[in-house]
């Protein structure tokens, strides 16, 4: 079994947290409460860039306030 988190050929959705913590996620899964559809299925390598592009810095927001 392939882990669905790492199979190039599926389909990705990128989520975000209140802490704005980013993460890619199946689009066969169901969104996890607390977490938030910040960019629509697509492509592996297209979530990874979007994550990439508007996570710029890892520290929970919860940290920085």
């Amino acid at each position: 079994m392939t882990n669905p988190f790492e199979d190039e050929d599926a389909t990705y959705r990128v989520l975000v947290n209140d802490d704005g913590q980013h993460c890619i996620w199946p689009d066969f899964a169901d969104v996890p409460a607390g977490w938030t559809t910040v960019h629509d299925p697509g492509p592996r390598a297209s979530a990874v860039e979007y994550v990439e592009q508007h996570w710029t810095d890892m520290r929970p927001h919860s940290v920085l306030h």
